[in-house]
């Protein structure tokens, strides 16, 4: 799976779990909670369905890891290789 499908998943996600910003486009190097206003419990909702699309699940101590939605494409991609 390439960089952009990865981040398209990711997208696809982050709609499912805030609709109320579908069809915008998600900032690439802002943090996710803060630029879409999520709480932590959408965040690991957001994990949690990346988990199941992707097969790769985000120990909580590699959040900080995953704060972008740069940041979460390049960890998913490194991990399912």
């Amino acid at each position: 799976m390439t960089n952009e499908e990865i981040k398209a998943k990711i997208v696809e996600q982050i709609y499912e779990i805030a609709p109320e910003h579908e069809g915008e486009t998600i900032p690439e190097t802002e943090n996710i909670q803060r630029s879409l206003e999520i709480d932590s419990f959408d965040f690991l909702n957001l994990l949690t369905g990346l988990n199941e699309e992707l097969g790769v699940e985000v120990p909580e101590s590699d959040y900080g890891e995953v704060d972008t939605l740069e940041h979460m494409t390049d960890y998913f991609a490194k991990r399912m290789t």
